[in-house]
């Protein structure tokens, strides 16, 4: 699927627009309740993919709103020192910027507790009348989630808006992102989902995300028969892999993902879109795609917050192009991304 768009001085690759939020991790493992110290990273479903595209050597746009308040200068500061373009982000002195408190989570039980503080937020307030469009539609890919809509009724009708057939409308990249919680007091959560996602031109969501929102069981073939509108389809299953569909093609092509040691989970899908549209800017092939999202997710995954260092390009495009069995006998671990491009103690037998 070529990506084509306007070509004025403006126009980045990739715009992300979204609410972005002061994350507090805890310095010692434990429950919220006990815990008595917290270390402060960044964490936003958009950002994050704008973080990873921009460290891997693509413009990106964030566009948002925050707080004039220290936790939205924090963001502003924080993301912008990533290499993204935060001019379009717009400070609102009557609301605050949201915050939320995470555990990293406790393998062994599954324990993992998130406090979000973002009722009433700046980002909660987008709307068409105070973002500004030229910014959000001057991209290659304009990449949106369907968090944003759970915002607000304003944040709704704005997708509605800038998801619609338009001159200028760039190739939409939308994340289902299903969050019930953020959908607990409307309801309508899985139905309006389906419908952005149905008029999307690349769409990902996770197989357990299909199933709780719309009850489609039976794999990703059954969730292609919900979505058959969206150019490309990306059907994440966890550590098992991915499978994207792609019109016309008639067969779909899977991608086991490598095996991870995993620190904690949070950013992981964002890093996944991240490395595909990264791989699809660049015109690479389907396969190639799906084990550039795979190495994201795993740079994101040996990480405790929602960010990584990404690996250098020409790293990723040498393990993206081993052959099968190398890529299966690929064990990536706390660390994977620092190791020396030349080096192969990634890739070794079993």
């Amino acid at each position: 699927m070529p990506v084509t768009g306007p070509t004025t001085p403006d126009v980045v690759d990739v715009v992300a627009l979204g609410e972005s939020m002061v994350t507090f991790l805890p310095s010692t493992p434990g429950r919220l309740a006990d815990v008595s110290s917290f270390e402060r990273g960044i964490g936003g479903a958009e950002s994050n993919l704008a973080c990873v595209l921009a460290a891997a050597g693509h413009s990106a746009r964030w566009v948002s709103r925050v707080g004039a308040d220290p936790f939205g200068d924090h963001l502003v500061r924080a993301i912008g020192g990533y290499g993204v373009d935060t001019a379009a982000v717009q400070r609102d002195p009557g609301r605050p910027t949201g915050i939320y408190f995470r555990t990293a989570g406790d393998r062994a039980t599954d324990a993992h507790e998130v406090a979000y503080y973002r009722a009433g937020s700046a980002a909660s307030a987008m709307s068409l009348a105070n973002v500004d469009q030229a910014a959000v539609r001057a991209a290659r890919i304009l990449h949106l989630s369907g968090i944003t809509a759970a915002l607000s009724p304003t944040c709704r009708d704005l997708l509605h808006t800038l998801m619609a057939p338009a001159a200028d409308r760039p190739l939409i990249s939308f994340d289902v992102n299903h969050r019930p919680r953020l959908w607990s007091r409307t309801g309508d959560g899985p139905a309006l989902l389906l419908t952005l996602a149905r008029t999307a031109d690349l769409v990902f969501l996770g197989q357990d995300e299909a199933e709780a929102a719309w009850g489609a069981t039976g794999g990703p073939d059954r969730i292609r028969e919900l979505l058959p509108e969206p150019r490309v389809l990306v059907v994440k299953d966890g550590g098992t892999g991915a499978t994207a569909y792609v019109h016309p093609d008639p067969e779909p092509v899977f991608v086991p993902a490598p095996r991870v040691e995993v620190v904690a989970a949070t950013g992981a899908g964002d890093a996944f879109a991240a490395g595909f549209l990264s791989a699809t800017l660049r015109g690479l092939p389907v396969r190639d795609r799906l084990r550039h999202g795979h190495l994201m997710a795993a740079a994101a995954l040996t990480v405790p917050g929602d960010l990584a260092t990404p690996p250098g390009r020409a790293r990723a495009d040498r393990l993206a192009a081993l052959d099968d069995e190398a890529w299966g006998r690929l064990r990536l671990g706390p660390g994977w991304t620092h190791a020396d491009e030349r080096a192969d103690e990634e890739v070794r037998t079993p």
